[in-house]
């Protein structure tokens, strides 16, 4: 049984003018919280201020998820055990899954709060759904290495687990490096192998096609600077 403080898991855009992406019932979360410890604290008051523009920004404690892990730990259990009600904002997305906030979910649990995750917007599983892929079976593996030798490697190591295994494997890439990736990919798997890109997920060029590598070949594929998720299926 939950003894100290709750915690709200609150989704937020992946397209700052999808507001159709987040559910009604979340403006209700967020009117309970009195702290919200976030990834960015300017785009978190200007999500929330834009789903409910009545909220004082002001009327709350603010703490920015950084890199100074242990100062940010400690701050986040001290306001749990004074039972305050904490939100939890990533940049994009939902908390926790390919996000900092996994660190304070992580304390949370230890102090046996009340956590409550809020259905939201979630890039890889919304690009997994759509790519025709093995939903049954997948696996994300966020950024691959950036050195090439390396990201050869792993691109390679990829595409037999996933033979394999029978797996589809999901992962992303700084968003000025999409072509570069694509090249890579492009020059490393096999001809038969699947291979999806999903760009702009809930924005007004969203798009996710999944084709053989074979058939990206033949093609001009130009990425550039677009939020992306990549898919790779063999």
């Amino acid at each position: 049984m939950a003894t100290n403080g709750n915690v709200y898991l609150i989704p937020t855009f992946l397209d700052e003018n999808a507001h159709q992406t987040i559910p009604l019932y979340i403006v209700d979360a967020i009117k309970k919280c009195n702290i919200f410890f976030v990834e960015n604290e300017r785009s978190a008051r200007r999500f929330l201020k834009s789903i409910w523009k009545e909220m004082v920004i002001d009327d709350y404690e603010w703490f920015t998820i950084h890199k100074a892990e242990e100062e940010i730990k400690n701050e986040f259990r001290k306001k749990l055990k004074a039972g305050k009600t904490i939100g939890i904002l990533s940049e994009a997305g939902c908390p926790g899954i390919a996000d900092p906030g996994q660190i304070l979910i992580s304390v949370a649990q230890e102090e046996n709060a009340n956590i409550k995750p809020l259905v939201g917007p979630n890039s890889i599983l919304l690009a997994l759904m759509a790519s025709g892929m093995n939903g049954q079976n997948f696996q994300f593996v966020g950024y691959l290495p950036i050195e090439q030798s390396d990201r050869t490697k792993k691109i390679k190591e990829l595409e037999t687990e996933s033979q394999k295994k029978n797996c589809t494997q999901i992962f992303i890439e700084t968003h000025y490096l999409n072509n570069q990736l694509m090249e890579t990919i492009l020059k490393t798997c096999n001809a038969q192998t699947k291979f999806c890109i999903a760009v702009d997920l809930t924005g007004s060029q969203e798009n996710v096609r999944t084709k053989t590598i074979a058939e990206w070949k033949k093609q001009t594929i130009d990425i550039h600077k677009r939020p992306a998720i990549f898919l790779l299926y063999s």
